[in-house]
């Protein structure tokens, strides 16, 4: 669905509410031509005792710590921030919603260095179901290996979410769809498994979970946080640290992806070979994480900052 189709007029940027049409920046803005911005994707669920942000304040320590390499400063304060969000979405009257704040470096020169630049800091919601598919949460999804490799942290922060380093993303997902997979799975420079465009990734093997570590050039996904979590609470073995190989990824038991918009997402095929469906395991963390989200359960209440009118 397009931004023309959804019922959405406002956007938060700069201290104002402002005309969705009217949040407009200038075309010589430093983040347009180099990429230095950062960024969040937070879900906010239609849960039982109603709209819920799912771990704002984790979102909000990754978004200014992403900053930190930059020297990007946001110019507003965290409880700023949560306030103008939690407005928005009552002005909008969104139940469940996508919600992305965003920084950057602004209109004021165009030398690489931004330090003549001010930093614009905004914040918009919309609705938005399911990333890769309602389908896809059941059946799974097929994936590729990119031929375009994720970036060391050596090269570029890894643990921070930038703007620009989403073009690495990009040239994978888009190789993968015009190959015909729904998704592509990116290696590091050495070759080891790292991620999705979007995307954390889990092995399952003799009923233990696998997950790459910080170390191979990740990103340290707040619902991959979430599925550990869940997991070690069931009983599961989780190695958070992992080195995984291309070749494991065919010999898995159970593969998945987790992140803010996949959620938990089956890969049922990497390439031509079939992996499953949708394990066991994967079904039972899915349920744990859908069961947590929509409050069916009273755990982790502390990840949830409700919408109060």
């Amino acid at each position: 669905m397009s931004f023309d189709e959804m019922d959405v007029g406002t956007i938060w940027m700069d201290g104002e509410f402002v005309d969705w049409d009217d949040a407009q920046i200038h075309v010589l803005t430093h983040g347009l031509h180099y990429g230095t911005g950062i960024f969040e994707g937070v879900r906010c669920y239609d849960t039982e005792y109603g709209p819920a942000l799912f771990r704002w304040e984790e979102h909000l320590d990754r978004f200014y710590s992403s900053g930190r390499p930059y020297d990007l400063d946001i110019p507003f304060s965290r409880e700023e921030l949560t306030e103008a969000t939690l407005e928005l979405i009552r002005r909008e009257g969104l139940e469940s919603c996508y919600v992305r704040p965003v920084a950057f470096f602004g209109y004021g020169s165009l030398g690489v260095s931004p330090e003549d630049c001010p930093i614009q800091t905004a914040i918009a919601a919309w609705p938005w179901g399911t990333y890769l598919g309602e389908e896809a949460l059941e059946n799974g999804v097929e994936v590729m290996v990119s031929s375009w490799r994720k970036h060391a942290s050596s090269q570029i922060p890894t643990n921070a979410k930038t703007t620009g380093l989403y073009v690495n993303s990009l040239l994978a997902g888009e190789e993968a769809r015009r190959n015909g997979f729904t998704e592509a799975i990116v290696l590091n420079k050495e070759g080891q498994v790292a991620e999705g465009p979007g995307e954390n990734i889990f092995l399952v093997r003799d009923d233990e979970l696998y997950t790459p570590g910080l170390s191979q050039s990740i990103l340290d996904g707040i619902t991959r946080q979430t599925v550990i979590t869940l997991a070690e609470e069931r009983g599961y073995t989780v190695h958070d640290q992992a080195t995984i190989s291309r070749g494991e990824l065919h010999t898995a038991d159970e593969l998945f992806f987790s992140g803010t918009a996949a959620e938990v997402t089956p890969i049922r095929k990497v390439g031509n070979v079939e992996i499953s469906e949708r394990g066991p395991v994967t079904e039972e963390l899915q349920s744990a994480f859908f069961d947590l989200i929509e409050r069916r359960t009273d755990d982790h209440d502390d990840w949830f900052t409700y919408i109060e009118n």
